[in-house]
């Protein structure tokens, strides 16, 4: 592997674990435009019983989380991403794994309340990698 190569596949795999930690942190308090525009035009989020196409639609999946105080400002509600790897095919596509935990009462008595993996496909864009699609697993 040449130096260049190296260093490519170095600076797309912290470009992709920056994605993966700004998904986070904008579902908890971020805005929702920066948040969808991580995704790509037709990303698709695998989630067990909400599974959401495009950008539009997980849009409309985050201001319901909001809505309902499940996350976002002042839910005093956490994402924490922990344990992940990337694999670059180097080119245009990537793989990210990564564990979550979801904590509640962040402000008071913090507590997990749920937790899972992810396993997240990235495409490179002009404007930067960006996800995909995201499969959700719990447990």
């Amino acid at each position: 592997m040449t130096d260049d190569t190296l260093l490519r596949r170095v600076a797309d795999d912290l470009e992709i674990r920056s994605v993966v930690a700004r998904l986070a942190q904008y579902a908890d308090g971020g805005d929702l435009d920066d948040y969808v525009e991580l995704f790509t035009e037709d990303a698709f989020w695998n989630m067990p019983g909400a599974p959401r196409r495009g950008r539009d639609d997980i849009r409309a999946g985050g201001e319901a989380r909001r809505a309902s105080g499940e996350a976002g400002p002042g839910s005093n509600s956490r994402h924490m991403i922990t344990t992940i790897t990337v694999d670059v095919d180097g080119s245009d596509a990537a793989v990210a794994d990564s564990y979550w935990l979801f904590y509640v009462d962040t402000a008071e008595s913090p507590t997990l309340k749920v937790c899972g993996s992810y396993r997240d496909t990235f495409r490179r864009t002009p404007s930067g990698w960006k996800l995909a699609r995201r499969d959700v697993s719990f447990g």
